[in-house]
């Protein structure tokens, strides 16, 4: 085995990541337990007792497990993730993927470029850089974003830093780390540089991977290997008139592979720049942000599905965004606050496929899968938060979203025999008007209570709609081969968008219940929750796909269409500190019990990919500069199923991760085994193994990985 030099690796931060502390100040400074909860009254507006925010410190420790930030949130309770690439699971809710609720990156959001979702927002972030996340499960203030359904992931970069006195402040981190199985290895550096007004902030990292194999003999995982560097620069300055920043960054992934998926990732570049200006005065505070990302996606077959890149289906997407937020926050007692903004986002996407020479089915013309589309978003709010007494607080509020998109012309390869149903859907769709306008109102409001110290309690009501996105209202194309290169799903059906979808208006009812003994060392924290979705965009059969034999091949095209849905489910978390040392040593162990419950009302069908019932758990010990733990994930059976996409059972497993770290003055050297007993296991929310059907294997669910040892190394200065 080879050791990259390298970072920091909490090795799962024992599910402590799911075992939060639920009030400001952690019982005991143990690494399991420096996920905060939402402190209660005070803190309503911006951390509701149902969110989790993963701290810098947390995110050193997990850091050397995955690069993979969506990932690493499985951790939390109430949160699980859609497998897609190396570094691009797509995070899920409460059982509401992410095309559904809010996700922000330094405050903006990032747009999908790719009919596939391959690069999703949080592909752009890296553990070994992100400064802190937060997690929001329940009912989200209508201040943290519109155009969502369910609750909100905010990642932030590291927040400007200045000397305190004459001399220049010259700080940062560095990490590197090693995982065996799939031989991945990277790094990530942050470096500051600061006077007492000019700060200047670089992020950088880079990480690459093989293909994994899968626990208990299951073999190498096809197209599972990634590659990818970001880089970012952020200059801020600070005066009497406020804090104005400036920030800049670059993205590139060469390739990543997609177990699920027919295609891969070939290449993904995206630059942005964003500038930000925070303001105090008497009357309150300003709070200004705006930005423009560019990105140009492309998509092939990887050698793993006997492609390269120069060769096979080439398809492009081309996405131009841009973004304007102010938020004004005025006091107007000692126990009111009033909150009010404006919102402007725009999407411009274009995705195409180039001819390939010498092939009757893909040319001789372009395929013109969306045209110059944009979608346009114009939101407004207003958010009132009383303070009734030290125990009591209300939070109300309401906004106005305005979608509005629109799009070109389409065309097929040819209108040849072959291509026949592609040309008869684009003289359809070109007939049509296709401009689409969505006036959405939203609502929320929030009662937290909180008598004592020992215990809290929160209520939570919300109304919110979301617009179609772009390839949901105008994927057209009817053919097998076509329809096949549109879905995020990783089920290997195809998927015809239509027009007429109306946005998903969405009813959810939430609470949280907080107990904890800081004297005694221990919390609980019990959240159930249920929410009801007119409109949910699902998918009805179209017609079945047969193989080159004409024989049923078991895939199945479908079409977008509104539908019921509802969602039910419980999220209990807590801690128990086992043993009391000096300082931050002693024991503690750590729980997070996560059920969610989907059924699509209008077929009596179940909702696809929804997470079976499961357990984290974590035992944590630290003496002096010692610290060692073991972790314990289950999962159990997934036996509801949604038939409409043929989504495979799997079955029900157990992990075990054991981990020791050192640290030695500023250096922290971490091993840990991951699976520890290499079991086997299908991910329940994986998808069909595509890569490894196509190289001529059997059609199966995506197979887990198998043991891996990660060794870290990281420092601070």
């Amino acid at each position: 085995m080879t050791i990259a030099s390298g970072a920091l690796r909490l090795a799962l931060l024992t599910s402590a990541c799911t075992g939060t502390p639920l009030f400001a100040q952690p019982v005991h400074e143990l690494p399991p337990v420096e996920v905060e909860g939402a402190p209660g009254p005070a803190t309503i507006a911006t951390a509701p007792l149902a969110s989790e925010t993963v701290s810098r410190d947390r995110l050193r420790r997990l850091q050397s497990q995955s690069s993979d930030v969506a990932g690493l949130l499985t951790r939390l309770p109430g949160v699980s993730a859609n497998t897609g690439g190396g570094f691009s699971a797509m995070p899920v809710l409460r059982g509401l993927s992410e095309q559904r609720f809010t996700i922000l990156v330094d405050g903006t959001p990032i747009d999908m470029a790719c009919p596939n979702d391959m690069n999703t927002p949080l592909s752009y972030t890296d553990p070994q850089t992100v400064n802190a996340i937060q997690v929001i499960t329940g009912v989200s203030p209508v201040s943290m974003g519109g155009d969502s359904i369910g609750g909100v992931i905010s990642v932030s970069g590291p927040a400007p830093r200045f000397a305190t006195d004459g001399a220049l402040l010259v700080t940062g981190e560095a990490s590197a780390f090693y995982r065996s199985n799939g031989d991945g290895f990277g790094g990530g550096t942050t470096l500051t540089v600061a006077g007492r007004t000019l700060s200047a902030t670089y992020t950088g990292s880079y990480t690459e991977a093989g293909n994994y194999a899968g626990g208990d003999g299951k073999g190498t995982v096809r197209s599972t290997e990634y590659a990818k560097t970001d880089h970012a620069l952020a200059l801020a300055w600070q005066s009497m008139a406020g804090l104005f920043e400036l920030k800049g960054g670059y993205h590139f992934s060469p390739y990543e592979g997609f177990p699920n998926q027919y295609m891969d990732m070939t290449s993904n570049k995206s630059w942005f720049l964003s500038g930000r200006y925070q303001g105090s005065f008497d009357w309150g505070s300003v709070d200004f942000r705006a930005d423009y990302r560019d990105t140009d996606h492309e998509m092939n077959f990887l050698a793993d599905k006997g492609g390269t890149a120069d060769g096979g289906m080439p398809m492009n997407t081309q996405v131009h965004s841009a973004s304007t937020a102010l938020k004004i926050d005025m006091p107007v007692s000692t126990r009111d606050s009033v909150r009010a903004g404006a919102e402007f986002h725009h999407q411009w996407l274009d995705d195409y496929w180039p001819p390939v020479a010498g092939s009757m089915m893909m040319g001789p013309n372009r395929y013109i899968n969306v045209n110059a589309a944009h979608r346009d978003r114009i939101g407004a709010f207003g958010e009132w938060e009383r303070h009734w007494s030290e125990a009591l607080s209300t939070l109300f509020g309401v906004r106005y979203d305005r979608v509005s998109m629109n799009t070109g012309d389409v065309q097929p390869y040819s209108t040849s025999m072959m291509n026949m149903d592609d040309a008869m859907a684009a003289n359809a769709f070109n007939a049509r008007d296709r401009k689409r306008t969505d006036n959405n109102w939203s609502a929320s409001a929030l009662v937290s209570y909180a008598p004592s110290d020992l215990v809290a309690l929160e209520l939570g009501y919300a109304h919110k709609v979301r617009s179609p996105n772009l390839y949901e209202r105008y994927a057209w194309g009817r053919g097998s081969m076509s329809s096949r290169m549109i879905g995020w799903y990783g089920d290997g059906n195809g998927y015809v968008g239509n027009m007429d979808l109306k946005p998903e208006r969405a009813d959810t009812v939430s609470a949280a219940l907080a107990l904890e003994d800081r004297q005694a060392g221990w919390s609980l924290k019990v959240a159930p929750y249920y929410t009801h979705v007119d409109d949910y965009i699902d998918a009805t059969p179209i017609k079945a796909f047969t193989d080159m034999m004409g024989m049923p091949s078991g895939f199945v095209q479908l079409g977008f269409v509104n539908q019921k849905a509802e969602f039910y489910g419980i999220d209990v978390s807590g801690m128990v500190r086992l043993r009391e040392g000096q300082g931050t040593d002693g024991t503690a162990m750590t729980f997070a019990l996560s059920y969610v419950h989907g059924d699509n009302l209008s077929d009596g069908g179940v909702l696809y990919r929804q997470m079976p019932l499961n357990l984290k758990m974590g035992l944590e010990h630290r003496q002096g500069a010692f610290e060692a733990g073991v972790d314990l994930d289950w999962v159990a059976e997934k036996k509801r199923v949604d038939i409409t996409r043929n989504e495979p059972r799997t079955d029900d497993y157990a992990l075990v991760t054991a981990r020791v770290a050192y640290t030695v003055g500023a250096v922290r050297l971490s091993v840990e085994a991951e699976n520890l007993f290499d079991a086997g296991y299908a991910l329940p929310l994986g998808g069909l193994s595509l890569g490894d059907y196509i190289a001529g294997g059997p059609l199966r669910p995506v197979p887990g990985r198998g043991r891996s040892f990660n060794i870290g190394l990281s420092t601070r200065f």
